[in-house]
């Protein structure tokens, strides 16, 4: 997709706000009683949105949070200066997290331990499946680096052996950016309503991007927090990973997308990177074509001569990657391609090296 294509695409949508951005330390009001904190990442995708809901739990006053930002000494800076600046006076209650990715999760031990008090435990609440998985990869990395990930990567045709000894080196990575995760938490499932603020926030599942991500719409206030599900300008990566080698995450993906469809139409949505915007049907839309255009570029490619996953990586992405960013990229297309292969459209074979290439049936 050109940056063209995206601005035509993205023109289609709407921003309240405008161009307007949180400034660091600061907060936006986005609805009443809801706070839009912005907060910077040091990778590609350069920032991550943060909430503040304000809350009333056990009798208490005060704020529920929303996603925390990667472990690092700037976010809790900036979380300090939330803290002075933008909760009134009034305490953190709980922390709910949308998904296990460190961006999200990274400072949940950090911000809990931060609010509790002898009278009063700051809880996180999040899904029991993110909740395990990122406690598993806060202890050894899964996924996202060491000898599974090379491994896996190798199976699928990156070869170079300069490229795998950087990926076996990066089996810190997830500690790196998520270094503990909360002792005890609040489990989060698809169809409960948790009373934030005396409004009802129901939570809906979504799978391919995270095991078990959990948004959270509230009719009331016309709010969607769509996390990474739903995203105005980038799509949200799918991958598969060497933990579950052999799933179909873009399937669970585009089947999630569906949940979304019976909200209203102009549902204000609170995503987690790039600006709240109305036009949620129509973004659900691009990205169901976005998707389907992939694929049809994939089997196209996959009739012409079988593809390994490295290979097809220049087919589903028209710009120069470094080796972090070839990385998501590789996840990605083992994602397209074993949609296809599911769907009964490929085949996979084994080659003597090991590689698994794909081919049109």
């Amino acid at each position: 997709m050109t940056s063209a294509t995206k601005d035509q695409l993205e023109a289609r949508l709407h921003y309240p706000q405008g161009d307007a951005l949180p400034e660091p330390g600061r907060t936006l009001v986005v609805a009443p009683g809801v706070k839009w904190i912005r907060m910077a990442l040091p990778f590609a995708l350069d920032h991550i949105n943060l909430w503040l809901l304000r809350d009333t739990l056990d009798g208490r006053e005060g704020w529920t949070v929303v996603d925390t930002c990667i472990a690092r000494d700037e976010a809790k800076a900036q979380w300090e200066e939330i803290f002075a600046n933008e909760l009134e006076g009034l305490p953190v209650l709980r922390l709910v997290v949308t998904h296990m990715h460190p961006d999200h999760i990274g400072l949940a031990q950090w911000l809990c331990e931060r609010w509790s008090t002898p009278d009063h435990d700051c809880r996180l609440w999040i899904s029991g499946t993110d909740y395990h998985m990122a406690r598993i990869g806060s202890r050894s990395t899964t996924g996202f680096g060491g000898d599974g990930a090379a491994a896996f990567f190798r199976a699928h045709g990156l070869l170079d052996p300069a490229s795998l000894e950087k990926i076996r080196a990066r089996a810190g990575y997830y500690p790196g950016l998520v270094p503990g995760v909360p002792s005890q938490y609040r489990r989060l499932m698809d169809g409960q309503v948790v009373d934030i603020g005396g409004h009802g926030w129901r939570c809906i599942a979504g799978y391919g991007h995270a095991p078990e991500h959990m948004a959270l719409h509230c009719d009331a206030l016309g709010l969607l927090i769509s996390g990474d599900m739903v995203l105005p300008r980038i799509s949200t990566n799918v991958s598969v990973y060497d933990v579950e080698p052999e799933s179909d995450p873009l399937s669970q993906f585009l089947d999630s997308l569906e949940r979304y469809l019976p909200l209203p139409p102009d549902t204000l949505v609170l995503p987690s990177h790039g600006k709240p915007f109305t036009g949620l049907h129509e973004r659900i839309k691009q990205l169901q074509e976005h998707h389907d255009d992939r694929l049809a570029e994939v089997l196209e490619a996959c009739a012409q001569r079988p593809h390994s996953a490295w290979e097809m990586i220049p087919v589903l992405f028209h710009r120069p990657l470094d080796l972090h960013q070839s990385t998501f990229a590789m996840g990605e297309s083992v994602a397209h391609l074993h949609r296809l292969w599911f769907q009964g459209k490929l085949r996979r074979t084994q080659d003597v090296d090991g590689v698994w290439r794909f081919s049109a049936v």
